[in-house]
């Protein structure tokens, strides 16, 4: 297998993890490059659901994982995810995972801001997960933050936080009208688990510098999609961080020269999580039927998420800014048992037909969807292991897409477990 990287094409919620976990096996190393707990990968293993939210989803095939500079950590979350995964009999210690020395730490002010400011938005809320991920990009973005190479020196340490508190605690207190933190408290409450978490900090560049020249495989793992991305995404509705396939580079302290596949997880239909334009919403019968068969929910809010059919639009808009070489469809048997299937070709706007995905999200809520329908094939897909046995009207759906994106399929996955899934492609 080749350096590979996994992005989501769509809002995120595409299916990655299990992506990740099943081409894990065929790689030595596997890093986590950006985001930070907003994401949940969901592996279904021998019938078992296991989530992970920080630590890079090939842990589950006992390969050595890494989370990257470009990655937020929340160090109590991730000893909370080592704890979990330990007790599911999954081996995470500090020889299988390292956490990047110049990763910054989400810090417990870090959370309160970000939920004290969605609660202030009111009606106008971006749908932030409240877990301080936006607020430590911030910090990161203005020189301010902590990170984990901070942890070795304690002294400077707490100058660090002490100081940055003053500033938090003013936010707090005189503009969003809350209590101040202890800054005696935060202190004590990073210095009980910072003897944990030192062994597991490493230069991750160096690691994987000296990986890929001895040739080990690495597979890179995004988070969230494409279009929640801050530069390229329906911003302000964006994550905090660029989860388009270039930052696997940056975010993991590589040269983009090792990036040498790139995947795109698409979902055969498409959701989103939280506020912002959608275009193939729907509000019928069948949105309600695709979100309740498909199972719905946020793996990391629990939150409902909207569903609407397959956006072609955005799928080329990935495919350009990501430079795809092919694409994995998930989620195809959820579609199993409607009558009729649509893909979204190209946008209505003010008597004008668009092709290309609008930068301004105004535009965007005002885009109506031109649909292109095509015949279900009303049969059960979830037990097909092989390409030519899917039903007929599900390959001329697939050649769609192909014909469509101009990129390859090489994965289909017809179910949540890792038996689930169709190689159409050479990809291992």
């Amino acid at each position: 297998m080749l350096n590979t990287v996994i992005v989501g094409t769509q809002w995120g919620d595409e299916g990655k993890g299990k992506i990740v976990d099943l081409l894990s096996e065929h790689a030595d190393f596997v890093v986590r490059f950006q985001g930070g707990n907003n994401a949940g990968h969901t592996m279904v293993v021998n019938g078992k659901t296991i989530i992970s939210h920080l630590i890079p989803s090939g842990i589950l095939q006992q390969k050595k994982c890494f989370i990257g500079n470009g990655v937020v950590v929340d160090p109590f979350v991730l000893l909370e995810e080592i704890d979990y995964l330990a007790s599911n009999q999954v081996d995470v210690s500090s020889d299988m995972l390292k956490v990047s020395s110049r990763a910054h730490l989400i810090m417990p002010y870090h959370k309160e801001i970000d939920k004290a400011r969605e609660e202030k938005k009111g009606d106008k809320k971006i749908g932030t997960t409240g877990r301080g991920i936006g607020p430590c990009y911030e910090d990161k973005a203005t020189r301010r933050g902590i990170r984990c190479c901070d942890l070795m020196d304690l002294e400077l340490l707490k100058e660090k936080i002490i100081a940055i508190l003053e500033e938090k605690n003013f936010y707090l207190e005189h503009y969003f009208h809350t209590a101040p933190l202890d800054k005696v408290q935060v202190i004590n409450d990073i210095l009980a688990i910072r003897d944990r978490l030192l062994p597991y900090i490493a230069d991750v560049s160096v690691a994987l510098h000296k990986g890929s020249t001895s040739g080990k495989v690495i597979l890179f793992e995004g988070a969230q999609g494409t279009h929640l991305d801050v530069e390229h995404g329906t911003y302000p509705f964006v994550t905090s961080s660029s989860t388009v396939a270039g930052n696997a580079a940056g975010g993991s302290g590589v040269g983009p020269g090792l990036l040498q596949e790139i995947l795109g997880i698409v979902k055969a239909y498409t959701t989103r999580v939280g506020e912002g334009p959608f275009p193939t919403e729907l509000f019928d019968e069948t949105g309600e039927r695709i979100q309740q068969t498909g199972a719905e929910f946020g793996a990391t809010t629990g939150r409902k998420r909207r569903c609407g059919w397959l956006d072609m639009v955005m799928l080329k808009n990935a495919a350009r800014l990501n430079s795809l070489t092919g694409l994995v469809i998930t989620k195809m048997d959820v579609l199993d048992d409607l009558e009729e299937i649509k893909i979204c070709t190209a946008y209505q706007h003010q008597g004008k037909t668009i092709h290309d995905f609008p930068p301004d999200i105004h535009t965007l809520a005002h885009c109506t969807p031109v649909y292109e329908t095509l015949p279900g094939w009303k049969q059960t897909i979830s037990k097909i292991t092989d390409y030519a046995d899917l039903p007929d009207n599900a390959k001329k759906y697939l050649q769609r897409v192909e014909e469509l994106s101009q990129v390859p399929i090489k994965i289909v996955s017809v179910g949540p477990g890792r038996e689930s899934t169709i190689i159409k492609a050479p990809v291992l």
